[in-house]
């Protein structure tokens, strides 16, 4: 079977809007919970401004008691030199830098244009290799910003260029809004894969309509294997009017695993981790499959009749 990589992002994107301050302590449990399920690549923090991401305040602290760092791939997320500068300092060995594809987005999200934005992301992404880590770049809004509209496929291709002769390893093609179409997605894969191979991209879909899993098999067919996922749907972007609905890490994990693939996720202790992040946030947490995921569990562990199995 082919192998997906789950990246799981909850920690970070799922956590940064949360209203309540979630103690460091619940974080690295949920960490050691998902790392416990089977899941080997995770983006756990960010070193940005603790003024504009309190949730994020704690990033250092968070590093520093991170389970099973050997085995797995731990990426934190920082908006430019400073904040990678805060990252080496904590031991980080990879970072993701955000660069949105219209102006409007980095105005809103980070206070700069989409020229100085680039201008930064550049830097920064040359600094962490010069540095000796890895650097991957996420291209926001990549098929629609909530400010400008429709984005032209051709404008995510000259950005990730950018960011790969920069000294990118991975560009994450980014449905902020989850306004994505399994067409728009089959579109932009044709552009992209003309410059560059798809192993050097990822994939980040929101569910707002419905349409990620859709979308993560138009990805599937055009050789994508590595998708972000964030346990029970946490999160979205707070700097994104309609942003939120995440793609449940449980929803994915299912549709693969049904789709013949391999991920090394273990769907039922996911769960648990499900239901753990639903105790630390206080939410009620869930992907679109967790009613049938929940109806299965209880069918597996109800007494056979009369008290005798049911196995034949």
């Amino acid at each position: 079977m082919q192998q997906v990589t789950i990246n799981e992002v909850g920690l970070r994107d799922g956590l940064q809007m949360h209203r309540t301050l979630v103690p460091v302590e619940d974080k690295l449990r949920l960490a050691g919970s998902l790392v416990e399920a089977g899941l080997r690549a995770m983006e756990a923090t960010s070193f940005v401004s603790p003024k504009a991401v309190p949730q994020m305040a704690d990033a250092a602290e968070l590093m520093a008691g991170l389970p099973g760092t050997e085995d797995v791939e731990y990426s934190v997320l920082v908006p430019n030199q400073k904040g990678l500068a805060r990252a080496v300092a904590a031991g980080a060995q990879a970072v993701n830098l955000v660069l949105s594809a219209t102006d409007t987005m980095n105005e809103k999200n980070i206070g700069m244009s989409l020229s100085k934005t680039r201008e930064t992301c550049v830097a920064t992404v040359r600094e962490a290799r010069a540095k000796g880590l890895q650097a991957n770049a996420y291209i926001a809004v990549a098929f629609d910003c909530p400010y400008e509209g429709r984005v032209e496929p051709q404008v995510v291709a000259e950005l990730a260029d950018e960011m790969l002769e920069a000294g990118a390893g991975r560009v994450i093609i980014a449905d902020t809004i989850g306004a994505a179409d399994p067409v728009r997605v089959r579109s932009l894969f044709k552009v992209l894969l003309n410059r560059n191979a798809p192993e050097i991209f990822a994939c980040h879909f929101h569910d707002t309509r419905a349409f990620a899993l859709c979308n993560v098999w138009e990805s599937l067919q055009a050789g994508v294997t590595r998708f972000d996922s964030s346990v029970g749907g946490l999160g979205g972007c707070p700097f994104s009017p309609g942003a939120s609905g995440n793609l449940a890490t449980e929803d994915l994990v299912l549709f693969l695993h049904q789709c013949g693939y391999e991920t090394g996720v273990s769907l039922e202790s996911l769960l648990k981790s499900v239901e753990l992040a639903k105790e630390i946030t206080g939410r009620d947490l869930g992907g679109r499959s967790m009613a049938y995921l929940n109806a299965n569990r209880a069918v597996k562990t109800r007494p056979a009749p009369n008290g005798c199995d049911d196995t034949g």
